[in-house]
C-alpha cells in the first residue's frame, strides 16, 4: 500500500522540474539582450540590421527541445504509474476487511465491557447478599444470647424466689415450732420440785392405782395444765394426783420452748 507514494512522488518531481525548466527559458528569452551592432552610414545596412534583428529573435527557440529530452521521464513515469490503478481495487478490498476487523475489534470490547459490568453486578449482588446474611445470621445470634440472657435471669429470679421461699418456710417452721411446746419423753422429765404423791389408803381405796396425765410445761419449768388420759377408776384420786403434778416444778427450757410430756403415775398402799 505505500509502494506507489515514492513513484507519485518522483513523477510530481519530474513534472515540476519540467515546468520549471520550461519557464526558465521562457523567462531567458524574454530577458535576453540582442548584441548592438555599430551604425552602418549606408542605408541599405540600416535595412539589412533590421532584418538580422528578426533573424537574431526567431533562433533562440530551438534551443529549448534539447531541454527537452532530459525532461523526458514523462512516459517513464506514466508507464510506472499505471500499476497503482491495477493495485487500488486491491487496496480497496483490503479495506474492507480491515474495517470490518475495526468493528469487530470495537464490538469485542464492548462485548467484555458488558461482560465484565455484569460480573461486577453479580459481584456486588453476591457481597450485598453475603452481608445481608451476615447481618441476618449477627441478629438472629443477638437475639439468642438475648434470649439465653433473659433465660438464665428468669431462672436466677426464680431459684432466688424458691430460696426466700424455703427461707421463710423454714422460719414460719421455726416460729411455729417455737410456738408449739417440745415433746418430751418420761425420762427427759427434768424436776426442779418433784410432786408429791402421799395418799393414804383410804384414798386409794386399799389397793394400788395407776394412771397417766400430760402435764405442759412453759419455757421457765412452771406447770400450766394437767391432763388425765388415763384414769384411775377413782375421780376423787384423780384429782389428788392433778393437783399434786400442778404444785411441781420442772427445769427451765434449754431451747426456749415450751414443753409437754405423759407422765405415768403409780401409787401404792402402805401396806405394799
Amino acid at each position: 500500500m505505500q509502494a506507489p507514494n515514492p513513484m507519485k512522488k518522483k513523477v510530481i518531481a519530474a513534472v515540476i522540474a519540467v515546468l520549471v525548466g520550461h519557464m526558465g527559458a521562457l523567462w531567458a528569452l524574454s530577458h535576453l539582450k540582442t548584441p548592438e551592432l555599430k551604425p552602418i552610414e549606408k542605408k541599405p545596412i540600416q535595412v539589412k540590421f533590421v532584418k538580422i534583428k528578426e533573424e537574431q529573435v526567431i533562433p533562440p527557440p530551438p534551443p529549448p527541445p534539447p531541454v527537452k529530452p532530459k525532461v523526458e521521464p514523462k512516459p517513464v513515469v506514466e508507464k510506472k504509474a499505471p500499476p497503482p490503478p491495477v493495485e487500488k481495487p486491491k487496496l480497496i478490498t483490503q479495506k474492507k476487511p480491515v474495517v470490518e476487523k475495526k468493528a469487530i475489534q470495537q464490538e469485542e470490547p464492548k462485548i467484555d465491557q458488558e461482560k465484565i459490568k455484569r460480573e461486577q453486578e453479580q459481584r456486588q449482588q453476591e457481597q450485598q447478599r453475603q452481608e445481608q446474611q451476615r447481618l441476618e445470621q449477627q441478629r438472629q445470634e443477638q437475639q439468642r444470647q438475648e434470649q439465653q440472657r433473659q433465660d438464665q435471669l428468669r431462672q436466677q429470679q426464680e431459684q432466688q424466689r424458691q430460696e426466700q421461699l424455703r427461707q421463710q418456710q423454714e422460719q414460719q417452721r421455726r416460729q411455729q415450732e417455737a410456738q408449739q411446746p417440745r415433746k418430751l419423753s418420761a425420762g427427759e422429765i427434768s424436776w426442779k420440785k418433784a410432786p408429791a404423791f402421799d395418799f393414804d389408803d383410804d384414798l386409794l381405796k386399799n389397793q394400788s392405782r395407776s394412771l397417766l396425765v400430760r402435764i405442759e410445761i412453759n419455757p421457765a419449768g412452771k406447770i400450766t395444765n394437767v391432763t388425765v388420759l388415763k384414769s384411775s377408776g377413782l375421780p376423787s384420786l384423780d384429782r389428788e394426783v392433778r393437783s399434786a403434778v400442778r404444785f411441781a416444778r420442772m427445769n427451765p427450757s434449754s431451747d426456749g420452748r415450751a414443753m409437754i410430756a405423759d407422765l405415768p403415775v403409780s401409787l401404792k398402799t402402805s401396806g405394799q
